[in-house]
């Protein structure tokens, strides 16, 4: 697959109201587990992920769409449920054939998180094949 342009710079946003599905208190399925009513760095994670898939929206060809390979972030700050989240993702540059991304998140009160995100584009049907491959053989 060819590297498609997208230009430094470039940004990507995205956002959610914190709701009940979205706190560190609803990620333990078993309720085991005992984290906080506060949003989870992984629901601030995939926000930061979907701003940078929304930065390379429009170099997609049919049939593709990006998938994340790497994260590195740092979640600084508590957020409540029912605030609004922000995050916002700035295309850097191209890191081998890797689509590198500085992603930052932020409430009403200021920054929770910020770190570096990479993205690859991979052919839709070709990545469920893969999947598909690693299911158990019967």
């Amino acid at each position: 697959m060819t590297k498609r342009e997208l230009l430094p710079g470039s940004i990507g946003t995205a956002e959610r109201v914190v709701g009940a599905s979205d706190l560190a208190s609803a990620l333990s399925p078993d309720h085991v587990d005992h984290f906080p009513d506060v949003f989870a760095t992984a629901r601030m994670v995939a926000l930061m992920e979907m701003a940078a898939a929304r930065a390379m929206a429009d170099i997609l060809e049919d049939g593709d769409l990006t998938a994340g390979v790497s994260v590195n972030v740092t979640h600084t700050a508590a957020t409540p449920p029912g605030l609004t989240v922000r995050a916002r993702a700035r295309f850097l540059g191209m890191e081998g054939k890797f689509y590198r991304f500085e992603v930052f998140a932020e409430d009403d009160a200021g920054e929770i998180g910020r770190g570096l995100h990479d993205r690859a584009i991979v052919r839709h049907a070709r990545l469920l094949e893969g999947a598909e491959r690693r299911r158990p053989k019967t």
